[in-house]
């Protein structure tokens, strides 16, 4: 169930009783990230809210305000923990949420020892308190994060490791550290490993409904697979399922790809993101097309090749247009200039 369906029931009908049903079916105990939802969506659901939280969720929430609007310090944080923290209705979720807040802020201003310890603590805190909760896996994938910005990517890998596909853990939350870690892994050359997550990326993000993030982990395995594609390879479904864990002095197995798993993938990506050829920026639709020829299969982008009129970005109009030089795409290509000399 999509989260937005909470606004869209209040603007409908103002009932809370609903609303606490679709919460619960999203299985969120809490007001907070209903709260939260509300004040993305500037809704007066907010205020209604507020009645309902305690203390200590309102302290969070006030907390997100000053965060959305760039106005937060480590000081507001530490007021917060001492709601947190009082004694009466000490909430233990909320203290490791606010800890990981308070190491964002020490990253920002450079502090990283600081910042490290914070986000130790509240993956550890969440992980004994609310292991797969929303809080948790928002833990793990910043402290992958703050790895990566330290150039730690062995240890970015270990924490996307964490995050088990049979623990629980969001679908969107397995798929945005299997698309990363597929990125480290083959860095490091370790190609079927890569393969591997990325797929996994892949499939989670559709179950999620997160398209853009199933397209962008699915062209990170178009990209990967296309040297490696052989017509006796077995599925990638089976290899998911056969998967363990590597010895350190056990070679890697030989990466190859059943052609049925990619072309499947690269379909079903170029379906969704040719569904809309608008925006400006479409990184997607240059990296599938690009994707596309290597593969050998443009006729994917055939329908999308008459429709020069929808398209936008004046760098992938110049792209299909170095494969369909026709009249309609040189005059696309004019208006999109002369558009961008205007503005």
């Amino acid at each position: 169930m999509n989260p937005e369906s909470i606004i869209e029931s209040w603007n409908k009908d103002g009932d809370l009783t609903a609303i606490e049903n679709i919460r619960n079916d999203l299985g969120w105990t809490s007001w907070l990230p209903v709260a939260e939802i509300a004040l993305l969506y500037s809704s007066p659901l907010v205020d209604v809210l507020r009645k309902e939280m305690t203390d200590a969720e309102i302290a969070v929430l006030d907390l997100v305000v000053m965060r959305i609007t760039g106005n937060v310090s480590i000081d507001d944080v530490e007021n917060a923990l001492t709601v947190v923290r009082n004694p009466e209705q000490r909430d233990l979720l909320l203290e490791g949420r606010l800890r990981m807040e308070a190491g964002l802020i020490r990253f920002e201003s450079e502090d990283y020892e600081k910042a490290r310890e914070d986000f130790n603590w509240a993956e550890t805190r969440l992980k004994s308190v609310a292991k797969a909760s929303r809080e948790h896996d928002i833990s793990l994938i910043n402290k992958a994060a703050f790895h990566l910005a330290l150039d730690e990517p062995l240890m970015a890998l270990q924490v996307y490791g964490d995050i088990s596909r049979k623990d629980g853990h969001a679908d969107e939350t397995i798929a945005i550290s299997r698309m990363n870690a597929a990125r480290i892994l083959l860095v490091f050359g370790r190609i079927s490993e890569a393969l591997r997550n990325s797929f996994n990326a892949h499939t989670h993000a559709i179950i999620a409904e997160n398209i853009a993030l199933a397209i962008e982990s699915g062209a990170i395995f178009i990209e990967i697979a296309l040297p490696y594609i052989e017509q006796g390879a077995p599925r990638m479904e089976d290899v998911v399922e056969s998967a363990k864990p590597r010895d350190a002095n056990e070679a890697e197995r030989e990466p190859v790809v059943h052609p049925e798993d990619m072309e499947g993938i690269l379909s079903w990506c170029v379906e969704k993101a040719t569904s809309d050829l608008g925006g400006n920026e479409r990184g997607d639709l240059k990296a599938l097309l690009i994707l596309c020829e290597r593969a050998k299969r443009l006729d994917l982008f055939d329908s999308a090749l008459e429709r020069a009129s929808e398209v936008e970005d004046i760098e992938f109009a110049n792209l299909c247009h170095t494969i369909n030089e026709s009249e309609a795409w040189s005059d696309r290509i004019s208006e999109l200039a002369e558009n961008e000399a205007n503005f």
